[in-house]
């Protein structure tokens, strides 16, 4: 049986394949044609057909960011009349309140394509006026002459009964291929959040089904594998799944990694961990606690952070089930340059794949956080997923424009640095965790560089540089199980609720095992808590709340709780490859001059797959292996675990 795992970044695409043996590789990724990366990894590495096929992708994202110069599908927005520009209004958030040329997003639909119909549900579920077939042809010659290619549909207060949008649906569907309604992608309340979600799924519809095809037709050459793809949940669906709801898949590649983390943390056996994935364009930090990854119900997509923090009103709101993530503007390819003042910056622009750092020699005019590893000697010459050698002399002349080339590096990478601890902070202390109680799992094609600098900054002690780093969220999706999500909102009574849920999932799912959820807030407050249920009872659940609640914010309030939204994930276990040790016969180290606090020293350079098991090695030093390269600081001990794992201590 041949299996194929890709994950495709921003800059480079990671592609694994298991037929008796686990092969890694890493080609660039190719950012107006997703699929023809993979296409060019599996010709040049590949020579026989697929069985099993999973996949992550940053299409959905980058499709809503104009970064695959990809003009959006005409999308149309069918809602209740009087509620057409409840998109455009959303909730009158300043996300930069002393900025006076502050432009928000612009909206997905225009007002011209934007249309409301005479049709009410009440705040209780009730049908006032029933949705009429009859008042749509208006409407539909005026959707017809403005060539829309996809439709969303929501109306108020659909979420507790969603019959006139499925009869409007079921209508219309004779005339469009691609319709989103609000009840089968985000039934809750918050008009806005759910109208927005919809009108994204939408956009990104006719995006996703087109790039799926491409990708199904370069899976013919190779025996046509079915394929399943990361959601943001940290679980496989089908690609059917994400045709009808593409919204599952906008931060498919960061949940993989985190997936990545949780499976082999449970194979070494430590309950908490940190996922720290640094890739060629941003960094990604998680928490997993026992073996489980947190959830959140929305997410903004297309926005700004700062610091790892989503600003609010800066992008378009998403209600769906995410892996709980901060994301920096820090990845190998991040920007480094000054601003008026003279003061040295990094991102949030990246060089990405194209035309890259500077030292690929592809056009690139501005330094990056690569050029600065690899003229302070951490990372050799070699390029990760070619055979090309890097040009240290383009990075020297790069640097130069701002200063002292290696002062200007080594200043790069502590900033670098100390944003990447500002991530890793926002999700432990500010959900009340020490980050200091956890393990920092380090991955991704620049991960091992930075992550022992990066737990020095938060006074983490143990550190885990697992197998294979550079592709080691496309493992992830080697390890992910199959997993679904439903929920319900305002549950009349909690076992029902949750019963009617688990067996809505049982048509997706067979013989599935079930997480359960609950979001829940003070009443009178504007934003929930989601609390996992491990008993279906409504006063450990709120005990729960007011515990978490508690731990997270320091203080509690003497009000009823309501519990606004259930949810469950159906979830079926796959069978795991195994990642054995690989003994190899040991070699001697190399030597290498690195740029270290501010001087050259001659430091010993290892490789990865020579060392002998349990071996220690001392900081400072650098472990080699293909598309990574792991940095042991002054203060620090490595040693190779029995499943091929680096573990690294502070002293």
């Amino acid at each position: 049986m041949v299996t194929v795992s890709i994950d495709i970044g921003g800059t480079f695409t990671d592609i694994i394949v298991i037929d008796e043996e686990i092969h890694y590789y890493k080609v660039p990724t190719t950012p107006a044609n997703p699929e023809q990366a993979v296409m060019d990894g599996l010709s040049k590495y590949l020579n026989k057909n697929i069985d099993e096929f999973v996949h992550a992708t940053t299409i959905a994202t980058n499709s809503l960011l104009g970064q695959y110069g990809l003009e959006l599908p005409k999308t149309a927005l069918l809602t209740t009349k009087g509620f057409k520009d409840v998109i455009e209004i959303g909730r009158q958030n300043r996300p930069e309140l002393y900025n006076l040329d502050f432009h928000r997003p612009r909206s997905l639909i225009p007002s011209k394509l934007r249309y409301e119909l005479d049709e009410r549900t009440d705040v209780n579920g009730h049908i006032i006026k029933k949705a009429e077939t009859s008042d749509l042809e208006s409407i539909k010659t005026s959707m017809a002459k403005n060539n829309v290619k996809s439709l969303a549909i929501c109306f108020l207060h659909s979420y507790l009964r969603p019959e006139n949008e499925m009869n409007i649906k079921n209508y219309l569907s004779k005339y469009f291929d691609n319709i989103s309604i609000s009840y089968d992608v985000s039934p809750e309340p918050r008009e806005y959040e759910r109208t927005s979600t919809t009108v994204v799924n939408a956009v990104l519809m006719p995006v996703v089904s087109g790039y799926l095809k491409r990708l199904k037709s370069v899976l013919d050459k190779f025996g046509s594998p079915e394929i399943n793809m990361m959601s943001n949940a940290g679980g496989l669906v089908s690609v059917d799944e994400v045709i009808k709801k593409p919204v599952n898949i906008i931060e498919s590649g960061p949940a993989a990694g985190v997936i990545a983390a949780s499976e082999f943390a449970s194979i070494l056996g430590i309950d908490h961990v940190i996922s720290f994935d640094m890739g060629g364009t941003t960094s990604k930090a998680g928490t997993v606690i026992n073996y489980n990854v947190d959830i959140t119900a929305e997410y903004e997509v297309g926005g700004s952070s700062h610091h790892g923090r989503i600003v609010k009103g800066s992008g378009y709101p998403v209600r769906f089930p995410f892996i709980d993530l901060s994301e920096v503007s820090s990845g190998g390819g991040t920007v480094i340059w000054k601003d008026k003042t003279g003061a040295l910056n990094i991102g949030p622009m990246s060089a990405g794949s194209e035309p890259g750092p500077v030292a690929y020699n592809r056009g690139g005019k501005e330094p990056t956080l690569t050029d600065s590893n690899l003229v302070m000697g951490i990372i050799n010459d070699k390029m990760s997923g070619s055979d090309k050698i890097l040009r240290k002399d383009l990075a020297l002349k790069a640097l130069q424009k701002l200063g002292d080339p290696y002062e200007v590096a080594e200043s790069a990478i502590k900033l670098a640095n100390l944003e990447m601890a500002r991530a890793i902070r926002l999700v432990t202390v500010e959900r009340g965790l020490d980050p200091t109680e956890f393990t920092l799992f380090g991955f991704g094609g620049a991960g091992p560089q930075v992550t022992m600098p990066v737990a020095d900054e938060l006074g983490i002690k143990n550190v885990i540089i697992p197998p294979e780093p550079g592709v080691f969220s496309a493992l992830g999706l080697m390890l992910a199980n199959i997993k679904y999500e439903a929920r319900m909102s305002y549950p009349e009574d909690l076992k029902a609720g949750f019963n009617e849920l688990e067996q809505r999932l049982m048509y997706q799912v067979k013989n599935p095992e079930f997480i359960k959820y609950a979001d829940c807030r003070y009443v009178g407050q504007g934003s929930e808590l989601t609390i996992p249920v491990e008993i279906v009872d409504r006063d450990e659940i709120i005990k729960s709340f007011t515990d978490t609640h508690n731990r997270t914010f320091g203080f509690t309030l003497d009000r009823p709780v309501e519990i606004l939204t259930i949810r469950v994930f159906a979830i079926k276990k796959r069978v795991k490859p195994d990642i054995h040790s690989v003994t190899n016969k040991e070699l001697a180290p190399q030597k290498r001059n690195v740029y270290i606090n501010g001087k050259w020293e001659n430091v010993e350079v290892y490789q990865r797959n020579a060392l002998p098991v349990k071996k220690e090695i001392k900081g400072p030093s650098v472990i080699e292996e293909d598309g990574s390269s792991t940095f042991v600081p002054p203060g620090w001990t490595i040693f190779r675990g029995e499943n091929d794992e680096l573990r690294a201590v502070r002293l």
